[in-house]
């Protein structure tokens, strides 16, 4: 990984989600360990190697100039330590584009929460559609006995 910028975003894929940490220089990365590795997650500052374990590196968004890796690197380091990880509101991913452009943001969770969104507006309708064929069906098990009226000839 000759030529990498300080501040770049780097990503590898392990069991189908997309890890994420910030190249520091000198084959260093910061990156927010989950709660796989340590209670609570935690942002630590590890080798390149250890970061990509065995899986491909993918190079992310990268700084627009030195003072800008500089100033991600910043923030970064800024966190070491950190053991405030959640998956959907403060991941990998929320870090590195906090670290990047100050903004906390993962657009893993943001697709799936558009999906489950998605899953939830095709099923009330069936749900209001079940929930009217009970309510008819509790309505005709519960409606008194109307009297058959016979006319006398």
């Amino acid at each position: 990984m000759d030529g990498l910028a300080p501040g770049t975003e780097l990503i590898v894929e392990p069991f189908g989600y997309r890890h994420h940490g910030i190249y520091v220089g000198e084959g260093r990365v910061i990156h927010y360990a989950g709660w796989i590795s340590y209670r609570g997650g935690l942002v630590e500052e590890i080798p390149l190697a250890q970061f990509a374990g065995r899986y491909r590196i993918r190079i992310g968004r990268a700084p627009a100039g030195s003072k800008q890796g500089a100033d991600v690197v910043r923030r970064a380091r800024s966190r070491l330590g950190e053991r405030r990880y959640n998956l959907l509101n403060n991941n990998c991913e929320h870090f590195c584009n906090w670290s990047q452009t100050g903004v906390s943001r993962s657009s893993q969770v943001e697709t799936l929460r558009a999906r489950i969104e998605r899953i939830a507006q095709l099923v009330r309708p069936a749900q209001s559609w079940l929930h009217g064929i009970r309510s008819r069906s509790t309505a005709r098990q519960t409606a008194a006995p109307v009297p058959l009226q016979i006319k006398a000839s």
